[in-house]
């Protein structure tokens, strides 16, 4: 007989990412946060750090809410404001100023250490601005606890990321009887040996987290993520591939895997959306047209990669690597133009390429440095800069493959674009996120949501998934092209990039079409009414374990 689900009366969830939008988890709770209000009108309350010093575009104050709860944090000496995350559903978000905690920063340590044998000792850089953001989170949800509720309330504080760890640790023993939940995107120490350049899955088995931790200077994250998902009820994570990391380098595993689902409300429909490919496609070849000196027409073949700026984790570099070997294959019947849209240290837009913009003339020669829309304040010291020039890749007039650095965030006012990501991205004929490291991937995910078919590779979580759904390595008809790749394959693994745009460039309408369809299709499999009830199961696993402590 099947057991029924236990359901929390109330969830609190903390993350660096609620109402901030940082990276790729602020998609995960945005997104996933309206199923959860529909579940739980106004009792899913979201934690962030009240860190945008302007006014917040993500947040709206509301001073109506808990109001008379407001008044008592004040005499508590918390400093908070509560209002509505702007994202559909609209859910309940608090944002915490944790700044008066930083005095009391040692003896929060030492606690921590006494209860929970977390080693603060080697803190720096963002690991203090974290654990005083997660702490005062704990406070609030404390504070909040006893004001409104008690032991007969069914109650989840679900953590996000080691940044969380020290407030879901501080709930734990505090109130023994709200059930916590703590998931990790990605570990802080697998994360650091992939950044480092250093082989990750190969010798997984052989590392040990707490001996790399040392080695890279890394003790203090790591501590805190390991005792977290030891002490924690539930410990989840986002795919096989993370959750293989876990219980190799956090000597944990995981209890559940929560794939990151996304609502595709963005996305335009039919006559809308055709419109929208038509003026992005133009306002792209527009914008190359003007920085190359070509006349590149609608007949040529738009990629992209885009992302956090991880040059080898992201396979940026594995990505300019196939462009250029695409260069010479003799196979290619289009002209390609490639951009890389991840945001460096960006100074200002161009001049000249406005002014070119601004004309509207068509120019015949290019403008110097034809490979960059934005000037950077390191050009000298740029991956992206450096790696072209390494090769040859000056943008000539007669190169079939031209590739552009962007290298901002597409928010709609770059300077020179001015569109917004989800905008630009639907122009695109295929999109590349070839990942060395990427524990789940939402860029592919978005980038077929939008009918661009992709290519990813089988290190992502998502391209795993894929395959999964599949049943075999995805293809590019399939709207997903998964490739294989390994610590060692780089060589391998651009050669099939460059196959595969190749293979592309060869399809006809009826093909494209038929990919450009299978994408969406499974874009749609991805949905969080699709993967909701993974969190069910953990929310009731975790409910279970403080259930049980009341006995």
């Amino acid at each position: 007989m099947a057991t029924t689900l236990l359901t929390p009366d109330y969830i609190f969830e903390s993350s660096w990412e609620v109402c901030n939008k940082v990276g790729g988890i602020y998609t995960v709770l945005s997104t996933r946060a309206k199923t959860l209000q529909n579940l739980l009108k106004d009792k899913i309350i979201f934690i962030g750090p009240d860190v945008i010093k302007e006014e917040n575009p993500y947040f709206t104050e509301d001073n109506k809410i808990f109001s008379d709860w407001n008044a008592q944090t004040k005499k508590e000496g918390l400093v908070l404001k509560i209002g509505r995350w702007n994202v559909p559903g609209r859910p309940i978000a608090i944002l915490v100023n944790f700044n008066q905690f930083y005095k009391d920063k040692n003896s929060i340590y030492t606690w921590t250490w006494e209860h929970f044998q977390v080693d603060s000792l080697h803190a720096y850089g963002d690991y203090d601005e974290a654990s005083m953001f997660s702490y005062a989170a704990a406070k609030v949800v404390e504070s909040f606890y006893n004001f409104y509720l008690d032991e007969s309330k069914k109650v989840i504080y679900h953590g996000n990321e080691w940044m969380t760890g020290l407030g879901l640790l501080y709930l734990s023993y505090k109130i023994p009887q709200i059930a916590t939940v703590f998931t990790t995107h990605a570990t802080s120490i697998g994360r650091s040996i992939a950044g480092n350049n250093k082989p990750l899955y190969d010798y997984l088995f052989a590392y040990n987290g707490d001996q790399m931790s040392n080695e890279l200077n890394m003790q203090s994250k790591h501590s805190i993520e390991k005792q977290t998902a030891k002490y924690a009820d539930c410990f989840t994570t986002v795919s096989e591939i993370t959750a293989n990391e876990c219980k190799e380098l956090l000597d944990k595993p995981v209890d559940f895997i929560l794939p990151n689902g996304f609502e595709n409300d963005f996305v335009p429909k039919g006559a809308e959306f055709n419109k929208k490919r038509e003026i992005a496609r133009e306002h792209i070849l527009n914008v190359a047209n003007a920085l190359l000196g070509t006349n590149l027409d609608n007949n040529t073949l738009i990629v992209s990669t885009s992302g956090r700026y991880e040059f080898r984790n992201k396979g940026v570099d594995v990505y300019i690597e196939a462009m250029n070997r695409l260069q010479r294959d003799n196979r290619l019947n289009k002209n390609v133009l490639a951009f890389i849209e991840v945001p460096g240290w960006v100074g200002e837009p161009r001049e000249d390429l406005k002014d070119r913009l601004i004309s509207g003339k068509k120019y015949d020669t290019p403008l110097p440095v034809p490979m960059i829309t934005h000037w950077l304040h390191n050009m000298s010291q740029d991956n992206v800069l450096n790696m072209l020039k390494f090769l040859d890749m000056q943008n000539k007039k007669e190169d079939k493959v031209k590739l552009i650095f962007l290298p901002c965030y597409l928010n709609g006012a770059d300077g020179i674009f001015n569109m917004k990501y989800y905008d630009l991205v639907l122009g695109n004929d295929i999109c590349i996120y070839p990942s060395y490291y990427e524990p789940w991937g939402y860029t592919p995910l978005e980038s077929i949501a939008f009918k661009v078919p992709c290519i990813t590779s089988d290190l992502a979580g998502f391209g795993l998934w894929v395959n999964s759904e599949i049943g075999r390595y995805g293809e590019i008809s399939d709207g997903v092209k998964v490739i294989h790749r390994t610590d060692y394959n780089y060589s391998e693994v651009a050669d099939k990039i460059k196959d595969t745009v190749a293979e592309f460039s060869n399809m006809s309408e009826l093909q494209i079409k038929k990919a450009r369809n299978n994408a969406e299709k499974l874009s749609k499999k991805a949905l969080w009414n699709n993967f909701i009830k993974y969190y069910y199961q953990a929310y009731d696993f975790a409910l279970r374990r403080a259930e049980s402590r009341k006995q």
